[in-house]
């Protein structure tokens, strides 16, 4: 059985967590280090180029990198949550198959803030993924009827009475199944909106760059192709992805994405523009001219790597049928660490809150868990140096 801790909730900027020292981490995982890949690698716009208007307003904090200490709950009883962001310090979280999106009290409640119109929820598709722009604006990845799509919403409001308002739709026709969907968004430290699309089940459309599915995509925050994505007149920025689901980047701009595999290998890998990572040719580490191998691999019974987070030179990184939140040194990634394994079940996401506490995102009720009393939830840990 799962283990929970029982604490009152509390949330936001005033985050207090106290409690006992977490049990030392599990030891590294045996993944062998990765070869160097054989295909040149293009480069990309510059690596660390100052924010712009188009980055959250977030409260600038110093991050460490190490959990140093036990999980506590800031919310509970939600149902089948898929991406949590912060916006001006207020949490908002989506809904895969209500299509609803909720803003969480400091008292660990939440309430609907609208309902994302037009979500076909099947399988694994449905209302994913959040990020958030310049002003408040929301960003919002789901599935309609006729493809996956990028929405833009402005917000109404104050903390408390938030409201979306009238959307304007920036990227539709992105190719949508029943699984395989992609759904993770995410601004770079460039400014732009980077995109990761699932190959939809169409296996060979992530090597067809013509196609938008089985890519990591970047636009603007209007929608448009930016002037120095790798192909022109393009959104693809990199390809060859079967479901990519997390994004982050480290201090130095280097850009990381987390990957499903199929029956084999899940992966981590460094995105650089233009580059070619392999699906459905080659799953995993295989050394082949042409593609780019990942950093690290986990075998996919202990993974399945969902929504990524930086902080303090350290990657977090959600996973569902592994059971377990992992941390990747920045500096190694070849290299990582488990924690809480099986304790709160699947795993769909992990965010850095303002205050600088790690926060995680259970997912037992998407169909595929085993629920307990007090499922979904959202819990939160402090990082220390």
């Amino acid at each position: 059985m799962r283990h929970w801790a029982l604490t009152a909730a509390a949330l936001g900027t005033g985050i207090l967590l106290a409690g006992c020292t977490a049990p030392p981490p599990a030891p590294p995982s045996s993944t062998s280090p990765a070869p160097a890949s054989s295909a040149p690698v293009p480069s990309g716009p510059p690596a660390s180029p100052p924010p712009t208007s188009a980055q959250s307003s977030e409260p600038t904090r110093t991050a460490a990198g190490t959990i140093g200490g036990e999980p506590r709950p800031v919310a509970t009883d939600l149902q089948t949550p898929w991406s949590v962001v912060f916006r001006d310090g207020t949490p908002l979280v989506s809904e895969r198959n209500s299509g609803r999106i909720l803003e969480l009290a400091a008292d660990g409640s939440s309430r609907s803030i609208g309902t994302v119109d037009g979500v076909a929820d099947r399988g694994e598709a449905g209302l994913l993924g959040l990020a958030v722009g310049s002003g408040g604006d929301l960003f919002v990845y789901s599935t309609a009827e006729d493809g996956n799509r990028v929405q833009r919403f402005p917000i109404s409001g104050e903390a408390g009475s938030l409201a979306l308002e009238q959307p304007e739709t920036i990227l539709d026709g992105i190719p949508a199944a029943s699984t395989h969907d992609g759904g993770r968004i995410a601004f770079g430290p460039d400014g732009m909106l980077y995109v990761t699309a699932g190959d939809a089940q169409q296996r060979d459309s992530a090597q067809d760059r013509d196609s938008l599915a089985g890519k990591i995509l970047r636009m603007t925050p209007e929608g448009d192709v930016p002037a120095d994505n790798p192909f022109p007149g393009s959104l693809t920025y990199s390809y060859g992805h079967r479901n990519p689901q997390g994004l982050a980047w480290a201090d130095d701009g280097t850009m990381f994405a987390t990957e499903f595999g199929q029956n084999t290998w899940d992966e981590l890998n460094i995105i650089t523009a233009g580059a070619n990572y392999g699906w459905p040719t080659v799953e995993g580490i295989a050394g082949r001219e042409g593609f780019v191998d990942p950093v690290q691999q986990w075998q996919t019974s202990a993974a399945s790597p969902s929504g990524m987070a930086h902080a303090g030179g350290t990657l977090f990184i959600a996973n569902l049928r592994g059971q377990v939140l992992r941390s990747v040194p920045v500096s190694d990634p070849t290299t990582s660490t488990e924690h809480y394994s099986r304790e709160y079940g699947r795993i769909r996401d992990v965010a850095l809150a303002p205050d600088g506490h790690l926060w995680f995102l259970t997912n037992n009720t998407d169909g595929r868990g085993d629920p307990e009393p007090g499922d979904d939830r959202i819990l939160a840990v402090p990082l220390v140096e």
